[in-house]
């Protein structure tokens, strides 16, 4: 028997991107992942999006930091955490994602929405 897929990611709506943008909606949680190795980083944003799928949480930020200007390696975290995002493992705590509002750190920040937890 085959083994379930993790479901597809999907985009934030429209409406909720907007509610976000400007404050309607609540930001349930934050992580900083910006002057991390990939390692630790990829470790502290599965254990925090396990706890927001364990909580309830809808939304959470997570910051990965623009990157070094001149540096060549620009932004790695910013390169992998959407990477990342797209494993099934963390598939299965997560809806979709996309880039934050210029206000909550545009693109050194992902809105994530949670998957809900189903008991």
């Amino acid at each position: 028997p085959a083994k379930p897929q993790a479901p597809p990611l999907a985009p934030i709506g429209r409406r909720d991107r907007a509610k976000l943008s400007r404050g309607k909606q609540e930001i349930d949680a934050r992580i900083d992942l910006h002057g991390m190795t990939q390692t630790r980083a990829h470790r502290a944003l599965f254990g925090f999006l396990q706890r927001a799928h364990h909580e309830g949480f809808t939304f959470v930020l997570v910051i990965t930091g623009k990157g070094k200007l001149g540096d060549s390696e620009r932004g790695v975290l910013r390169r992998q955490v959407p990477q990342w995002l797209a494993l099934p493992e963390f598939r299965a705590l997560v809806v979709g994602f996309e880039e934050a509002h210029i206000g909550h750190g545009g693109e050194g920040a992902l809105y994530v929405r949670v998957r809900r937890a189903r008991f």
